[in-house]
């Protein structure tokens, strides 16, 4: 195959520019604070196969997941023009139930030709607790599964799904606006996309994975050879189950990466349970960070990277199991020990520990279906120091990329005020280099309602290398009738009116000896073994 260089070039940045703009469609026609404010949605298009042709950068465990799952989601419909499919189903190409994903199919002239995707999560999708985030301990608790189904069949609405999320949603008609915004922006990729002639757009496409599979290569080569090990732990799952033991054995051979987590603890019974496309997609990201920004954003730079794991296990688990947690807080842990194995073939490449959890903050309440309301957030805090400098201080870290919720929105849609938002000064590791510095959040709830907490390095600071020191443990509190008591990582609880939540999110952990301390032989070991 003859590539032209040039214009496979010209064509990646259209494309990744047309995700883009999808995701501007989205945003702006989005009803919720979360996908409209924070940002917590990806788009992105794929082959007629299901095969990942570009991304924005959106969410990195949503795209990866869709660029593992997605081949065989699409397999399973016989597709027309104007068809809308849509799923949420962790174990049929999903991560958890919050994050909903919509497809459309791209036709030339009556050929299909490739796939418009867009996945956002949803502030509730039913389930026992607002927010679907809680401590539940079977799928079916957590919410309402959508294997894939049919939303349009040739431009018509089949009204089943509308129905299904009236009787068991809550805010049905903010779920459905969010819905409809995903299908917007869909819409976009597929009228981009039908300027192009079908056998071009095939051969671009083609082209384009032979590009992204040497660049993948490339990367993989260039790391020594040889066979990396690295182990870390999950706090506990929330229901009295812990610590949750991660290990991974790195082999690199050539071009070729074998990610095996065999060893890896079995499966919990709390929420933290990690679906194989999660696995998949902490695996991706932590690979696409080693190659430049330009490499084209294709499931094809993945090729030679396989991975191994046990069925039953925390990271690929069973059908039913509960996996609110395991997309947003194990998918962490996942990349903390893929970089942990990977610092030992290439310390000069690879940071410290960073902040190593979401931080999930989940209120909800209401008590007529008119007036529910649901408000999520993800918050940042401390990035590892790394061989070039320190790291970053309160952003959002590694499989999350979301922005905050403003004061201003915050307080003009929900029943809460913000009481302080601010760095948490000295929360990194201390070292040659130091790790980023965590925030402080503390709300206020102006009226009774649900809580949920689902947050990890409570207990277990995030690491530092090199000689670096660990980061400083996060802290959740709350405060009732002015007396502050501690919060676990995680927990489900009744708020009154009056009670203050107050969230101190970890910092990141430090990269090498400090000037002070390079005479001392430290025989401290920060690997996490």
């Amino acid at each position: 195959m003859t590539i032209d260089a040039v214009a496979i070039s010209l064509f990646s940045h259209r494309l990744s520019a047309l995700c883009e703009e999808m995701g501007a469609v989205l945003k702006h026609s989005a009803i919720s604070p979360n996908i409209r404010d924070r940002e917590d949605f990806s788009c992105a298009l794929f082959d007629r196969t299901g095969e990942l042709v570009a991304q924005a950068a959106h969410i990195p465990v949503h795209l990866g997941s869709m660029a593992f799952a997605m081949h065989d989601v699409v397999g399973r419909f016989d597709w027309c023009d104007g068809d809308v499919v849509v799923f949420n189903d962790p174990f049929l190409g999903g991560t958890h139930l919050p994050d909903i994903t919509v497809v459309m199919p791209i036709f030339i002239k009556a050929v299909l030709v490739g796939f418009s995707a867009t996945r956002a999560h949803h502030a509730d999708i039913g389930g026992k607790s607002p927010g679907s985030m809680g401590l539940e301990t079977s799928l079916a608790d957590e919410g309402m599964v959508i294997s894939p189904r049919y939303w349009f069949v040739a431009g018509e609405e089949q009204p089943a799904l509308a129905a299904s999320f009236y009787q068991r949603v809550r805010a049905p008609d903010e779920r459905l606006g969010d819905l409809s915004a995903q299908r917007a922006a869909c819409a976009v990729g597929v009228m981009r996309l039908a300027d192009y002639e079908q056998d071009k757009l095939q051969s671009m496409f083609a082209q384009l994975m032979a590009v992204s599979s040497r660049y993948g290569r490339q990367c993989i080569a260039a790391i020594p050879d040889g066979v990396f090990c690295f182990a870390d732990t999950l706090e506990d799952d929330g229901c009295g189950n812990g610590p949750l033991r991660i290990m991974v054995r790195v082999t690199i051979a050539g071009e070729t990466a074998c990610v095996d987590f065999t060893g890896t603890d079995l499966q919990t019974t709390g929420p933290v349970n990690c679906p194989l496309a999660v696995t998949a997609a902490s695996v991706f990201y932590v690979f696409r960070c080693l190659m430049p920004k330009h490499v084209p954003q294709t499931a094809a730079v993945f090729e030679p990277i396989t991975i191994t794991t046990e069925a039953g296990s925390l990271v690929h688990a069973g059908e039913g199991a509960a996996v609110a947690a395991g997309n947003v807080e194990t998918s962490q842990r996942i990349v903390d020990v893929l970089l942990g194995a990977l610092a030992q073939a290439i310390p000069e490449r690879i940071p410290a520990a960073a902040q190593g959890t979401m931080n999930n903050v989940i209120f909800g309440g209401g008590d007529q279906a008119d007036n529910t309301w649901v408000y999520y957030e993800t918050l940042a805090g401390g990035m590892g120091a790394h061989a070039s400098g320190n790291g970053l201080s309160a952003v959002q870290c590694h499989m999350t990329n979301t922005k905050n919720s403003s004061i201003e929105v915050l307080e003009m849609h929900y029943p809460l005020r913000l009481r302080a938002y601010a760095l948490r000064h000295g929360s990194g590791g201390a070292g040659l280099h130091h790790g980023g510095d965590g925030l402080i959040r503390e709300w206020e709830v102006l009226e009774g309602c649900h809580l949920s907490l689902l947050s990890e390095r409570r207990t277990n600071a995030p690491w530092g290398l090199a000689g670096g020191e660990t980061g400083r443990s996060g802290i959740n509190s709350i405060c009732r009738d002015g007396v502050w008591s501690a919060l676990p990582g995680k927990c489900t609880t009744r708020l009154m009116a009056g009670d203050r939540l107050r969230v101190e999110t970890p910092g990141g952990g430090g990269y090498g000896l400090s000037r002070e301390n390079e005479h001392q032989d430290s025989d401290h070991d920060h690997t996490g073994n």
